[in-house]
């Protein structure tokens, strides 16, 4: 899909030329407005049915005026509200920036202050590097490919649903909603992100070791039709620990040592993730060629 292309190449764009201002753009404050009037006007609505209401009308609405400017200006307008769309609901920060505000930290306050930055979206909140390596993943899958996927399965209304929906479960903002109506979001967050995961799951294992990742896939229940992505993270691990032992090995065959760096497994993992982006992105290239998709 061009428009999908595009979009992605602009919102990585943004978040390394300008990210104060894409952080400015991404903090979604409407929805964060919207959620406290719902909340003030309707205090006795809970759970599922809040959790409609909340996320439905601004993808609805976004839905309804995708589907108003679809052939007009030759599909230009349209193009450029999936570009927008995709780049607001991408981030919100970039996370080459967050790994390397790790990794370059001189002190253990600003590191440690770095790490639950990075993990505030999920995963482990221990700060061992394995820790640090699923929340890597974990942090691509909500700011990188969950989005994609929903892009290019419902155009960007699913793109903007999938954020509103993550901005409610696991984001700072579901201090604005009920308990009941946080669990709900939780529960469809996790069948949202399934499939995500399966997929990032099965381009690990092909742009990595795949042995390793089909093993600790089985062995953390990835096949089993159920809401979560725990899997992930350890598939995650257990790739980037092979990474470094082929590449240790390589250097000891060569007769080398290897160059010392910090952290090298939260290089590897944030090395790892921008693979399968470019293999996603590959694959829709090459879709678009052959004219399977448009």
């Amino acid at each position: 899909m061009f428009t999908t292309l595009v979009a992605v190449l602009v919102a990585l764009a943004l978040g390394h030329v300008a990210p104060a201002a894409t952080a400015r753009l991404r903090r979604f404050d409407a929805f964060r407005q919207w959620l406290g009037w719902l909340d003030a006007q309707a205090p006795g609505l809970r759970g599922a049915a809040a959790l409609a209401v909340l996320v439905l009308p601004p993808v609805l609405l976004l839905a309804a005026l995708t589907a108003w400017l679809d052939g007009v200006a030759y599909g230009l307008l349209s193009l450029l509200l999936g570009v927008g769309v995709l780049a607001v609901c991408w981030g919100p920060r970039d996370l080459d920036r967050d790994i390397e505000t790790i990794i370059d930290a001189d002190d253990a306050p600003t590191r440690h202050a770095a790490m639950r930055r990075l993990q505030a979206e999920g995963g482990s909140l221990e700060h061992d590097v394995s820790s640090l390596v699923e929340a890597t993943v974990l942090n691509a899958l909500r700011r990188w490919f969950a989005v994609l996927f929903w892009f290019l399965l419902l155009g960007p209304a699913g793109a903007l649903g999938y954020r509103l929906l993550a901005l409610t479960a696991v984001s700072p903002m579901r201090a604005r909603v009920s308990p009941p109506s946080q669990l709900a979001a939780r529960r469809v967050l996790g069948w949202v992100e399934w499939p995500v995961a399966q997929l990032m799951a099965l381009s690990m294992a092909l742009v990595g070791n795949f042995d390793t990742a089909w093993t600790a896939w089985r062995q953390a229940h990835g096949e089993r039709w159920m809401a979560g992505i725990a899997f992930l993270g350890e598939v995650a691990r257990a790739s980037v620990g092979a990474e470094l032992r082929e590449e240790a090995h390589d250097y000891t065959d060569a007769g080398l040592l290897p160059v010392w760096q910090r952290l090298p497994e939260l290089r590897d993992a944030m090395s790892l993730t921008w693979r399968m982006l470019m293999l996603w992105l590959a694959v829709l290239a090459l879709l678009v060629i052959a004219g399977w998709v448009t």
